[in-house]
């Protein structure tokens, strides 16, 4: 276990001045905190994207072709996928661009997003439009509930329900709660993007195949086994609780690298803070994780707890958890209080034990 000690993840620090690229961006960008993303969209922009391009270049052949290959492979999945997903997630969450130049919020749902495996705008609205508004509860569509969240089998089973099923129940959802127009934007990205990977694979399949095929079917599991971890220990007796439902990890790299995303009972209670806030409102508010015995885990991220659970590492889970108030006299009684979060939900009991109750 650990104890509760500084938090090194980041916060913003107004500079003493901007450089000059700096400013041409805050000229239209509505928050200046979120200049990092203005960079890294820069980035993805001049490099990324010109090396997918150049996969479907007819000029390009052999090893320089497989070459190049692998260098996409690289900036998409190692080095880009992690803070783009998650500068998404935060764009989606809070406008990026002034009103005045609304048309280029598109750009990262519409251009840059494709290349990372998502189909337009249906990020937005299956995370904000239905698992924001269900919060993990029986109508939402990526529940984790009725799943033992310590199981490969269990993961399985949602990952691929989730896969070839997902836009099914997410435009069934929109359907039964008649939003109309989230339903629309669902289904057209959707659409849209398997008719455009149809339609460029007959101008190169090898070269739609690595760079929006493969990326997609990455995407879609890492996104999954993130919202497995994020959400893999839930309080039976109180499961829209966003301090009993939800984790948050403090002190990581990823932090850093993927704007907070950590703090994800934070994010899960007020879904519009701004990602550079969390560690100040986390140390504002620790008396709730402390009355709700909410999960917090020191120096490990999402990717630790899923493959941790999967392994049924109760006890390397148990090493980095945050003992908030001294109530757990060791790891061992940190691991059975762990496991008793990660026991399959019945939706059925779950409606008796309310009824009664």
């Amino acid at each position: 276990m650990k104890t509760l000690g500084a938090i090194s993840d980041p916060v913003f620090v107004k500079p003493a001045s901007y450089s000059a690229l700096d400013r041409f961006f805050l000229k239209y960008i509505k928050d200046e905190r979120d200049l990092p993303f203005a960079h890294l969209t820069l980035k993805i922009t001049l490099t990324l994207l010109p090396a997918g391009i150049m996969l479907y270049m007819p000029f390009i052949t052999g090893w320089v072709w497989w070459f190049l290959a692998a260098v996409y492979f690289y900036l998409n999945n190692i080095v880009y996928k992690g803070p783009f997903g998650l500068m998404l997630h935060c764009t989606s969450h809070r406008v990026f661009f002034k009103k005045e130049y609304g048309f280029m919020n598109h750009y990262l749902p519409w251009v840059i997003a494709p290349f990372f495996g998502h189909s337009p705008e249906t990020y937005y609205t299956h995370h904000v439009g239905m698992h924001h508004a269900e919060n993990n509860l029986e109508d939402d569509e990526s529940s984790t509930m009725p799943f033992q969240r310590d199981s490969l089998r269990g993961f399985g089973v949602y990952f691929e329900t989730f896969l070839f099923t997902g836009i099914y129940h997410l435009a069934a959802y929109f359907h039964r709660k008649k939003r109309k127009k989230l339903l629309y934007r669902s289904v057209r990205g959707e659409i849209l993007f398997i008719l455009f990977c149809v339609g460029m694979s007959f101008v190169n399949f090898m070269a739609t195949l690595w760079v929006f095929i493969i990326p997609f079917f990455l995407f879609r599991l890492v996104a999954m086994l993130g919202n497995w971890a994020q959400h893999a220990f839930i309080d039976v007796s109180d499961p829209g609780n966003d301090y009993k439902n939800s984790i948050t990890c403090i002190n990581t790299k990823y932090n850093h690298k993927c704007w907070n995303d950590g703090y994800h009972i934070s994010h899960h209670e007020k879904q519009a803070m701004h990602w550079t806030e969390h560690p100040v409102y986390f140390k504002k508010t620790l008396q709730k994780y402390i009355d709700n015995k909410s999960i917090v885990f020191d120096g490990i991220h999402f990717l630790h707890v899923f493959f941790w659970l999967m392994g049924k590492r109760y006890d390397l889970l148990a090493k980095h958890y945050v003992n908030l108030d001294g109530r757990f006299a060791n790891d061992d009684e940190i691991a059975d209080f762990l496991r008793t979060r990660t026991a399959k939900i019945n939706f059925e009991e779950l409606h008796l034990q309310t009824a009664n109750y």
